[in-house]
């Protein structure tokens, strides 16, 4: 979605959401009202999220705005990976095939399975007696 060169796409991790917009700018990037710094205190959280304007060497050029919920540090960074990816391609579709290569354009849908009824876990089961 293009309005005014801004730059829209919605990035999923596992439980994580994240509604990524991207305009021209000198490089800020602000996650749910806070500098990505502040926000991400994990050095690994914020490499993470920052792969795809590495990668393509866009870092700088695009001011940044996110809004994150659910999920945890991790899933969170790799939501708004696959979101910074997704609004990438919205801009250059030429740089689907970078970005496809390095495994950022598909979504992490690893979700933990539920717990069944009658037994100990997801897939744990209580020990069988026979007698």
């Amino acid at each position: 979605m293009n309005k005014e060169n801004i730059y829209y796409a919605t990035g999923k991790r596992k439980t994580a959401i994240a509604r990524t917009w991207l305009k021209p700018g000198n490089g800020e990037i602000i996650i749910n009202n806070r500098s990505a710094n502040d926000y991400f205190l994990i050095q690994s959280a914020q490499m993470t999220m920052m792969q795809p304007l590495v990668l393509t060497n866009t870092v700088g050029s695009y001011d940044i705005k996110v809004r994150v919920l659910g999920g945890g540090i991790a899933c969170q960074a790799g939501a708004i990976r696959h979101g910074i990816t997704k609004a990438l391609i919205d801009i250059d579709p030429d740089l689907r095939q970078i970005l496809k290569k390095a495994g950022f354009v598909k979504r992490d849908a690893r979700v933990k399975e539920r717990k069944k009824y009658g037994q100990k876990g997801a897939r744990a089961r209580f020990q069988f007696s026979k007698r």
